[in-house]
């Protein structure tokens, strides 16, 4: 009878052939294939980490966890990252964290009523837990071309409120993060990076993720990588982290890994709150918390897509300068993408802004009957949106930015998946909407 570890390779041998037979893509064939903004790839290394990790069973964060977990955080350099299920659940445990009540840090924790600075061009989820938490988030305007909030608005509109900066890097484009980080120092704030759009970027040589003294990462299909649902925080301000494991774990007050019971030492010797002494320390809950942990099963997944992460930002960055070149000659239709000197970005997709105003549902319709899928600036203007209507907020100055990229700004893909022979393709189509208008 063969033994465990002999089943086991004969599985993983059988899912490798069985990858090659059903996962490998089908060659191009113009206005016939269709390129979708995004998508997820991989090869039989991710399926077969994905299986491995189903065998041993721990379905819960686990080893795997832990490992990628470590690779994270040597990735960026940072104190630690924190696993978590998605890149919204990461914006959340950032903005809660700041405001737990027991939070230790080199600034005072947020309150009700305190604001957080962030564009009004964003995805609904960096902005929702502003407003989950009872804080008001103060809104700037962006900048046509960056898509990220405009450096030059932010000290202006600076309030005696105002206690943070929530900084998206907008289609993993960096901002600006000399002035933002100099701003943030300078008033004494806060400041989160939610950078789900961006892992990989840099500005000045840097890893975007690395200023703040938290930054969000999302791991959902249409990222730099992916295992699916998935995200986490990157942890650069070390005494912020019991907090955000603490949020992250149902609020308790226990840091004992999984599988462990009593790495305190005193596990029926604490004293805390009202309870009686010696109530058992993995029930003692100190925040307000919810359950934001992955499956060790995600993590055998990211494992093996860390290990493709430059790679994959190197063919982003191909795909995003051959595309950028092939609409030079259409500047004056077109606003293309700007990028600061500094920044290297990780791009997410390739936006860009249609001069004539009206015409940006035309150019959707004729690239989308080419087959080439895209997508607009997520929520553009969310003051706009319904379910944002009537939110308690404040505006500095117009949004008058923000407007245009809601009418007239699209994207469409520049992920690895896509090659040399797509982008070219997706270029002509889009000259060939130009030529007779």
């Amino acid at each position: 009878m063969a033994s465990k570890e002999e089943l086991k390779q004969q599985i993983l041998a059988l899912v490798e052939e069985y990858y090659r037979s059903v996962h490998e893509r089908p060659a191009f064939v113009p206005g016939k294939t269709r390129i979708t903004y995004s998508g997820r790839v991989f090869d039989d290394r991710e399926m077969t980490q994905l299986v491995s990790s189903s065998l041993d069973f721990w379905l819960t964060a686990g080893p795997y966890a832990r490992k990628l977990e470590a690779g994270l955080a040597l990735f960026f350099g940072s104190d630690d990252f924190i696993l978590v299920n998605s890149g919204s659940s990461a914006n959340l445990l950032m903005v809660a964290t700041l405001c737990a009540k027991g939070l230790e840090g080199p600034l005072p924790p947020l309150r009700p009523g305190d604001e957080i600075l962030t564009p009004a061009v964003t995805f609904p989820t960096t902005l929702t837990p502003i407003l989950h938490n009872g804080l008001v988030p103060l809104f700037v305007d962006c900048e046509v071309g960056t898509y990220n909030v405009d450096p030059a608005l932010v000290e202006a509109a600076l309030g005696p409120r105002t206690r943070a900066l929530m900084i998206p890097h907008t289609l993993g484009n960096p901002c600006d993060m000399a002035a933002i980080v100099d701003l943030a120092r300078r008033n004494d704030l806060w400041l989160l990076e939610d950078g789900c759009d961006a892992l990989g970027a840099t500005f000045d040589g840097r890893l975007v993720g690395t200023f703040g003294a938290l930054s969000s990462v999302s791991f959902y299909p249409a990222h730099q990588m992916t295992m699916g649902e998935g995200g986490g925080v990157a942890v650069n301000e070390p005494a912020v982290k019991k907090t955000l494991v603490s949020l992250r774990d149902w609020g308790r007050d226990c840091w004992c890994e999984p599988g462990k019971s009593n790495t305190c030492g005193k596990r029926f010797a604490w004293q805390s709150g009202d309870l009686p002494f010696g109530y058992d320390h993995k029930y003692i809950y100190s925040n307000l918390g919810y359950n934001l942990k992955i499956t060790d099963m995600q993590a055998a997944i990211g494992l093996a897509q860390l290990e493709k992460l430059p790679s994959f930002v190197d063919r982003r960055r191909r795909n995003f300068g051959r595309m950028l070149a092939g609409l030079r000659p259409l500047e004056e239709r077109l606003i293309l993408p700007v990028v600061h000197p500094l920044a290297n970005p990780s791009p997410f997709g390739f936006p860009m802004t249609v001069r004539q105003q009206g015409l940006r549902a035309e150019l959707i319709r004729h690239l989308e009957a080419a087959k080439i899928e895209t997508r607009l600036v997520f929520g553009g203007n969310i003051l706009r949106q319904p379910g944002f209507q009537g939110i308690p907020c404040r505006v500095h100055g117009t949004l008058a930015n923000s407007d245009r990229i809601m009418n007239d700004t699209l994207f469409v893909g520049i992920y690895p998946g896509i090659t040399d022979e797509m982008v070219d393709y997706m270029v002509e189509r889009i000259h060939a909407f130009f030529k007779d208008r």
